[in-house]
């Protein structure tokens, strides 16, 4: 939903059969990211959040993690910050930077600065 410049979004429960547009089952809320007070920003039907959660509803990544925002914590969110600690693990057991920050640092990112021109291509 919103407009350009204007995101804003609804947080509906849906069946996975339906098309992405297709009719939704219940509002449980929206957020709005560009509201200045917090209180606004997200604001859900919690009880009914937490009713479809039992019944097996499976939040997208970015509903989970509004819902994380808001004391509720699903299984998605917990599965998904393991598979990541356990890669972020691994990685730096390898030595081998993991985050965007680690592998600028490292110099895996060439960073440009305003009055650096790009490489001619070459002629023939």
């Amino acid at each position: 939903m919103g407009r350009r410049h204007r995101p804003f979004f609804r947080i509906n429960a849906i069946d996975t059969h339906t098309p992405r547009n297709g009719r939704i089952i219940e509002k449980l809320g929206h957020y709005d990211p560009i509201e200045k007070d917090l209180a606004k920003q997200i604001v859900l039907k919690v009880d009914r959040v937490k009713y479809w959660l039992e019944k097996g509803a499976i939040p997208s990544d970015s509903v989970a993690e509004l819902l994380l925002h808001q004391g509720i914590k699903t299984e998605h969110v917990v599965k998904v910050r393991a598979r990541r600690k356990r890669a972020r693990q691994a990685l730096r057991k390898k030595g081998q930077p993991f985050t965007k920050a680690e592998k600028i640092a490292a110099g895996h990112f060439k960073t440009k600065t305003k009055g650096e021109a790009e490489p001619a291509a070459p002629t023939a």
